[in-house]
């Protein structure tokens, strides 16, 4: 059974990094031959792929993120881990991990505010 599980602050400030790590059990992120992305849902409002991290390290941003995203991974602990800078209010969404779109982490929610 493959599991996702996103962990990271739930409140982040205007101007500064969001950060969030995706921890994996059931599988490899170095195995297989298919993305570990990140999506976000802001309220009211679709789903949106943000980016992913392929199995052999490649990284791939949606171009409206693209400026601000970082997708790195921790094989160690078989993670992988976001990083969005320069972080508005437009940024408060529940934010997921997934391999590809068959497994899913619960979401975290995280709210820009002062």
């Amino acid at each position: 059974q493959v599991q996702l599980q996103e962990s990271g602050p739930g409140l982040v400030k205007p101007s500064q990094m969001l950060s969030l790590t995706c921890t994996v059990s059931g599988d490899s992120i170095t195995a297989g031959n298919y993305p570990w992305d990140w999506f976000r849902q802001p309220p009211g409002k679709g789903l949106e792929w943000m980016g992913a991290i392929g199995s052999d390290g490649s990284t791939y941003y949606s171009p409206s993120l693209k400026s601000r995203t970082s997708i790195s991974r921790d094989t160690s602990k078989n993670q992988f881990s976001l990083q969005l800078n320069s972080v508005t209010p437009d940024d408060t969404a529940v934010y997921f991990c997934a391999r590809g779109l068959e497994y899913w982490g619960q979401g975290t929610q995280v709210t820009v505010s002062s």
